[in-house]
């Protein structure tokens, strides 16, 4: 009995935290752009295909875990695309489509992911929707929140990676 309280009393704190993370908000591309033009935020667009092993896997790992999901929510809108989808977007004034022109890939996933179409691929955008930078390649949680916290503001203007990494303190384990 003793150790079915111990256990559990060892279980709870765990079980109340993962109650407590709330998962990402994922937005359209057009929703983010429109929220960003009312309350200005850069975009952090995830572009994966459903055939990809390791976008299922970041989805898992990496934006389950609280602290990327609260960066997500807080600092970014957050979009989930289809690099493979069929539905147009219109995106900086410009349709793009899934025409077959470009294989499978969409048209829009081939800009933000400047011809290099590898998955899964993260892109910052500015809150203005303009390209920041594709990043691309599995980030475990540790990997990619120091880079969700140097674009998020404005470090990536003033100041290198290499010397933002070097006085960040992260939080994802």
């Amino acid at each position: 009995m003793k150790r079915l309280i111990i256990i559990l009393l060892l279980a709870i704190p765990a079980l109340l935290a993962s109650a407590q993370s709330a998962p990402v908000k994922w937005h359209s591309i057009e929703e983010a752009v429109a929220l960003a033009q009312k309350s200005p935020r850069p975009i952090f667009v995830d572009a994966y295909t459903d055939w990809c092993g390791w976008c299922k896997k970041l989805d898992k790992d990496t934006f389950s875990h609280p602290v990327i999901a609260e960066i997500l929510n807080t600092k970014y809108y957050a979009v989930k695309f289809d690099a493979e989808g069929k539905e147009p977007v219109t995106f900086q004034g410009r349709k793009f489509v899934n025409d077959g022109s470009l294989g499978k890939t969409h048209q829009l996933a081939y800009a933000l992911l400047q011809g290099k179409l590898g998955y899964p691929t993260v892109v910052f955008l500015t809150a203005g929707s303009e390209l920041i930078t594709p990043v691309s390649g599995y980030k475990t949680p540790a990997q990619i929140e120091p880079m969700l916290n140097y674009f998020a503001g404005t470090s990536w203007q003033k100041q290198s990676y290499e010397d933002f990494l070097k006085t960040f303190t992260g939080k994802a384990q």
